[in-house]
């Protein structure tokens, strides 16, 4: 029962989410913390950190860690989980690659297109808030790190992959 619990949460994760890994995570979480209770809110945090250190689609990982340890530690959890999230995706992207393939140059499928990026912005900005929680956020020192990060990034074009390496050491000798 929990195999097809996993992959009808997952797949509709997977169907009705757009803008990638972190405009999923508020959706992840309403799923796997607050509806199922599969992770508590501070393992969604730490898995969540653990996915973007790791390679590969943050979104993925998560669901390849939620399908693992749901499952009392089997592969084929992982495996159901993965899936669901990502069949809708393939299944999409053929369909809509041979679609914008034929009509890229027509201003109305540019037109339908156009609205989507907003609301692509609202679910990271949703992402955003979600990680926002005490947990990741334990004193002032938190606040100035993801501040200073912050300004780097937007400012000073400081690279994300430097910025990361920085912020771990930061956090390793203040904590």
């Amino acid at each position: 029962m929990i195999y097809l619990q996993l992959f009808l949460s997952f797949l509709k994760i997977g169907l009705f989410c757009f803008g990638g890994g972190y405009a999923m995570l508020s959706l992840i979480q309403d799923e796997v913390v607050d509806h199922h209770g599969w992770l508590t809110m501070q393992e969604f945090s730490d898995i969540v950190a653990v996915s973007q250190m790791t390679p590969g689609p943050i979104a993925i990982n998560t669901a390849t860690y939620v399908g693992y340890t749901s499952s009392g530690g089997n592969v084929l959890g992982s495996v159901m989980a993965t899936m669901a999230l990502i069949i809708p995706s393939v299944f999409m992207m053929v369909l809509v690659s041979r679609f914008i393939i034929k009509y890229r140059n027509n201003q109305t499928v540019q037109g339908i297109f156009r609205p989507i990026r907003p609301v692509v912005v609202g679910l990271i900005a949703s992402a955003v808030l979600v990680m926002a929680t005490p947990e990741n956020f334990v004193d002032y020192r938190s606040y100035l790190l993801f501040s200073l990060a912050f300004l780097a990034a937007y400012f000073y074009k400081v690279h994300p992959i430097l910025l990361m390496f920085l912020g771990g050491v930061a956090g390793f000798l203040m904590y």
